[in-house]
């Protein structure tokens, strides 16, 4: 039974867990436990279908910054682990990443097979034996140490081993988290994060696919803000910008039931003063343009228009005939775009949860349990979470890689 490891998780945190332990300690059987029949989906689907891999970061201190959850413990993970790493460990293994402008990586193929096939390639070579559709309807910590798996599935019956990792991804429901309550673990509710918002009446909802590559969106009354693209939606808005928004907002934004006012400015290197600077220059000079078909500070065509007509703005009207009022809802449309927010949408079909297994109860250097030797925990089942950008990857990676070389250097090797 102490030759014996097991992982329960066929994403990106148990394949690099699984891998670590066996190269660790090529004396123990490590076995991968899937409870479907489908591995690394969630790396396949990452990025529209490029994985993400990382991001491209110089220090621990430098990527802490993008993570609501975990950030403070995460720094001494970052400094065993750190998305350099993971650019050598991919690349001892034939896998170039690329770093595009916004600090995202992906392999140079573009295609997220290379890295799943990557994963799957370094198990074999490891000997990590893989036991799809299959999972543990109960966990039996033993007394004497150790654990007894009762497995159902194409591979039911128990199995004994010395030492578990958990990494199972995270819920959406805390009653599937009650397992891990069991094993005497505390959890922090789970909440989404990583969302966009639903603007049901939304004044832009004839501009689906329109963005802006800079924008600020704030929520009324909450000091909740983030700066970045913002892309308009048939069901509301979405982008990087109110992405990252949600995830450090999540907890409030749940509070709130996800009923807000969303607060748009298209042009957030101004302010009221300066706008009303630039625009009686801008008036003075080209005085003669017709304000409706020409926009300014580099907005979309359509978005322009729709601002203007909401402003009021008559069609045909130029600057220099421009009246007061009109002029003042148009400042304020694009400073204060109001849109009122009912509800959310899980970004594409990558579900990130807010919440999971409590930080404080983990050896953040081993990812072992604070309170049951041997079990070890790593990825989104910890309260962890990142923006958008290949955070949440790289903490998978780094917790998965802690947590196997722990459980390969600490476990008794075959007698």
């Amino acid at each position: 039974m102490d030759s014996m490891v097991a992982v329960l998780g066929g994403g990106a945190a148990g394949f690099f867990g699984a891998i670590a332990c066996a190269e660790a300690n090529p004396h123990l059987t490590v076995y991968l436990l899937e409870k479907t029949g489908k591995l690394l989906s969630k790396v396949r689907i990452s990025g529209g279908g490029r994985c993400n891999v990382t991001h491209a970061a110089d220090t621990p201190a430098q990527l802490v910054q993008h993570y609501p959850r975990g950030a403070k413990q995460l720094k001494e993970p970052f400094r065993q682990f750190d998305a350099q790493a993971t650019i050598q460990w991919f690349a001892r293994r034939g896998v170039q990443l690329k770093t595009e402008p916004d600090g995202r990586m992906f392999p140079v193929t573009d295609s997220s097979e290379t890295i799943a096939q990557c994963l799957l390639e370094a198990a074999r070579q490891a000997g990590v034996r893989i036991l799809t559709q299959t999972s543990p309807e109960r966990i039996e910590v033993l007394p004497t140490g150790g654990f007894s798996l009762h497995l159902t599935g194409a591979h039911a019956g128990e199995m004994r081993v010395g030492r578990l990792l958990i990494a199972t991804g995270g819920a959406p429901k805390t009653e599937q988290y009650n397992w891990l309550r069991e094993l005497g673990h505390g959890i922090a509710e789970p909440v989404p994060s990583l969302f966009t918002f639903n603007v049901p009446a939304s004044p832009l909802r004839e501009l689906p696919g329109v963005s802006v590559p800079l924008a600020r969106v704030r929520v009324a009354g909450e000091k909740l803000e983030y700066e970045g693209p913002v892309l308009v939606t048939h069901w509301g808005i979405s982008g990087p910008a109110v992405l990252k928004l949600s995830a450090w907002g999540a907890r409030r934004l749940h509070e709130l039931s996800y009923q807000s006012t969303a607060l748009i400015n298209w042009i957030p290197a101004h302010t009221e003063t300066t706008l009303r600077a630039f625009l009686h220059e801008y008036r003075e000079q080209h005085g003669r343009k017709v304000v409706a078909s020409n926009p300014l500070f580099g907005l979309p065509q359509r978005l322009w228009r729709t601002l203007t007509d909401q402003a009021g703005v008559e069609p045909e009207v130029r600057w220099n005939e421009l009246p007061a009022k009109p002029q003042n809802r148009l400042i304020e449309a694009l400073l204060n775009t109001a849109l009122t927010v009912r509800g959310k949408t899980t970004y594409k079909d990558e579900f990130v949860t807010c919440g999971g297994v409590l930080l404080s109860e983990i050896n953040m250097k081993t990812m072992e349990s604070r309170r049951v030797p041997g079990l070890h925990f790593a990825g989104e089942v910890l309260d962890i979470d990142g923006i958008t950008g290949g955070f949440n990857f790289q903490a998978a990676w780094t917790t998965g890689y802690l947590a196997g070389q722990a459980m390969g250097q600490t476990a008794p090797p075959e007698a």
